[in-house]
């Protein structure tokens, strides 16, 4: 049963409220108000009788959460369109105000006190699912197995409450299999709401969940944002609140490379620090209580203008438009110059460290390989969950690359030691890593090592924007006044000005975060340039409506 704080009751003015949005009706015990699974469903608040809530795990139904007069059922999927998660279904006739999505996401734009206590609540009724109760979602795959682990990575980077159930640990699994007559060669396999998605990817999951282009109602808007980063999400909060259609497009998940630190310390406003999906998830939230939309995994692959607008072309097929566009697709971490890595990516290298990835090395001794802010919050994550840990870089001190407060806790950790002016030659192992050859000053090392953490510098996802905006000789977007005048074409002289600040080459085209040359690779600094640019896309849609 949920806690009694998640249940908390509107007041008459508040319900008053509500009801120019929804309509009255009697209900009888027994009716279903919204099923588990279902697409499309109303937020009701009970005006009489009681609802109950209810999820279906292991073929048992549980009660997780009774509602009387006063109370609202729902949670976060009624903001981000995904499927349900749980059933609700009358216990003692009564009556109940039906809320249409629609007519919630306008009360939360004008109701700001009643807004702040029902988005207070969805998440965290969201939290409770994912800590405490039973998912109706189940992952099934094993641990070996690389599309597993983007299976359950995009799972946990979606705030999608799940089980994962471990072929190769756990004994209930050929029960399922057998149960529902599924074939080891069909793994990975995810059980939701009835439905069997076999061999499933994390796009084939997110169509079925509802995330994708397919299941929005337009694919033409005024700011169309690619990446869902800290930089992406602010440009989202500031286009959408401030009147812009706005839609994100992400190849993976929601919180970019932010989205895969256990803990962010230096963000302002946060003293205790936050992991990064958490702020990836305010972030969002925040933008679609503004009227935001977001897709994933998408990855833009080409970009066109076509009838006054810039069209991006998806990895799935299909195209969006946009009569603006933020580019904020950021890095992504080089990989290792050594011999059999793609043997052991997934199986034992990763690129974050999440509880999904510490899932997978709990309790061995794992290594940490690079300098930046990323290895050391990865570093001082996976000690404090008692894995040994072996900090490798080629530079001779953490304190050239590294925030002095993460040096600090390195360095004084005894379950962290560190290697400097050392490099990494070579990896074993069977199904999964097992150990790491190090060359350092005192020659060649075989560490045992149940998991590469590799966070070792990064490259920018701009190649697909190649033949659209000028790079520089890394391939960060230049913008604004790094663009010299023989990078400017045409058209900018029919245009009559130079680009504005955050605007690339291409008119209309802006970039923001770590992928832009000379941006502060920085949380702080990301979400900043983010709000910024859309003061740039509101002066170029007024040049562009003359």
């Amino acid at each position: 049963m949920l806690d009694e704080s998640l249940l908390p009751s509107l007041t008459a003015s508040e319900i008053a409220a509500l009801s120019a949005w929804g309509s009255r009706r009697k209900v009888s015990a027994g009716e279903y108000l919204c099923r588990e699974g279902d697409t499309t469903y109303h937020f009701s608040v009970v005006l009489a009788g009681l609802v109950e809530v209810i999820i279906s795990a292991h073929d048992e139904e549980r009660v997780i959460a009774r509602h009387g007069p006063g109370g609202f059922l729902g949670e976060l999927n009624l903001i981000t369109g995904l499927r349900a998660f749980a059933s609700a279904r009358v216990a003692e006739s009564g009556e109940v105000l039906a809320v249409p999505a629609p007519g919630l996401r306008r009360v939360i734009a004008t109701q700001p006190k009643l807004s702040d206590k029902i988005l207070a609540t969805f998440m965290a009724r969201r939290s409770a699912l994912l800590t405490g109760a039973a998912p109706t979602t189940r992952v099934v795959g094993s641990q070996f197995s690389p599309e597993s682990l983007r299976i359950r990575e995009f799972l946990a980077r979606s705030l999608v409450p799940h089980e994962w159930l471990d072929l190769d640990a756990d004994p209930q699994v050929g029960h399922v299999l057998g149960d529902l007559q599924i074939k080891p060669s069909e793994l990975p396999v995810v059980i939701s709401s009835g439905s069997v998605l076999r061999r499933t990817t994390p796009g084939g999951l997110a169509e079925y969940l509802g995330l994708t282009v397919p299941s929005l109602p337009e694919r033409s808007v005024d700011l169309l944002i690619v990446g869902a980063g800290p930089a992406g999400l602010a440009a989202a909060v500031y286009g959408a609140s401030e009147g812009l259609r706005t839609l994100i497009v992400d190849m993976l998940a929601c919180g970019g490379q932010a989205g895969t630190s256990s803990r962010i310390e230096n963000y302002f406003g946060f003293p205790t620090g936050i992991s990064g999906s958490q702020l990836a998830e305010r972030g969002l939230v925040q933008a679609e209580k503004f009227g935001a939309r977001l897709s994933v995994p998408c990855a833009a692959v080409t970009m066109r203008d076509e009838a006054g607008h810039l069209l991006v072309e998806l990895s799935d097929g299909t195209a969006v438009a946009g009569r603006a566009v933020i580019v904020a697709t950021g890095a992504h971490y080089r990989r290792l110059e050594v011999a059999r890595l793609a043997d052991f990516e997934g199986r034992g290298v990763y690129y974050a460290a999440t509880d999904v990835e510490l899932q997978q090395c709990q309790g061995q001794p794992v290594i940490v390989a690079g300098g930046g802010n990323s290895a050391g919050q990865a570093a001082a994550f996976l000690a404090g969950e008692g894995n040994p840990v072996t900090v490798i870089i080629r530079g001779p001190a953490l304190s050239a690359s590294m925030s002095r407060y993460l040096v600090d806790r390195l360095e004084s950790h005894p379950g962290i030691r560190i290697l400097t002016e050392t490099r990494i030659v070579g990896l074993d192992g069977d199904e999964t890593l097992r150990s790491v050859l190090v060359a350092g000053p005192e020659g060649e090392a075989v560490l045992p090592c149940g998991g590469l953490f590799s966070f070792i510098g990064t490259n920018p996802q701009s190649a697909w924007l190649s033949e659209c905006a000028a790079r520089d000789d890394r391939g960060f977007i230049l913008t604004h006044r790094s663009l010299a005048d023989d990078q400017l074409d045409q058209g900018w002289r029919v245009l009559g000005r130079r680009p504005l600040p955050f605007e690339t080459s291409h008119p209309g085209l802006f970039a923001v975060g770590d992928v832009r040359a000379g941006s502060t690779k920085r949380v702080a600094a990301a979400v900043g340039e983010g709000s910024a640019a859309v003061g740039s896309v509101h002066e170029y849609l007024a040049f562009a409506a003359r």
